[in-house]
């Protein structure tokens, strides 16, 4: 059976999975978002894909509806455009729960890298150079694990092409677990 195939198989499974009980969790995110701060609960953010082809993310809003469109390392201040909720979502991930829907659709899988922002010219330049722009973006993937947000783009481009050429469905396991645990851990989350 194509790898391919099988990783989408293992994708869609684990979404069932995991929405069925997720399900009140982000009615109650989605109600705090919309109870704590102004706007949508969710935010719609443009995100590189595979092959370099834009598509719509879906996250739970951490941000004021002002914040401008940058990744958020880049903000002077990051703290001062968090919502009231907005550190809490991200440090325990709760914010990343809409993606689940772009992994159905196809736009994301479990483990890739995670897809750059639109404007994030130098970090898409050296994924394309390397190829990783091949790969469909991921939940979480090998730099999620060994870094998250510490990481300088270089090093967190070099995880990206380890994980083009070491690639499996075991190692996908691998990183789904580790995740988890850092998950539980709120390591390396700076905003």
């Amino acid at each position: 059976m194509n790898g391919l195939y099988l990783k989408r198989i293992f994708d869609i499974s684990l979404v069932i999975l995991t929405l069925i009980p997720l399900m009140p969790i982000m009615f109650i995110v989605a109600l705090a978002v919309r109870l704590t701060s102004k706007g949508p609960a969710l935010y719609w953010s443009d995100r590189v894909g595979v092959n370099n082809i834009i598509f719509k993310m879906p996250k739970f809003r951490t941000m004021r509806t002002d914040t401008p469109a940058v990744a958020t390392h880049l903000l002077n201040d990051p703290s001062r455009w968090l919502t009231p909720i907005g550190a809490f979502l991200r440090k325990s991930s709760l914010d990343e729960i809409p993606q689940l829907f772009s992994i159905l659709k196809g736009d994301m899988s479990f483990v890739g890298p995670r897809p750059a922002l639109f404007n994030q010219d130098d970090l898409v330049a050296l994924r394309t150079e390397y190829g990783v722009d091949q790969l469909v973006p991921g939940l979480t993937g090998w730099a999620q694990i060994n870094g998250r947000d510490d990481l300088p783009i270089p090093v967190k481009v070099n995880y990206d092409r380890w994980y083009l050429q070491n690639r499996s469905l075991l190692i996908d396991v691998k990183i789904i677990i580790l995740t988890f645990l850092k998950v539980i851990r709120s390591e390396g989350v700076q905003h």
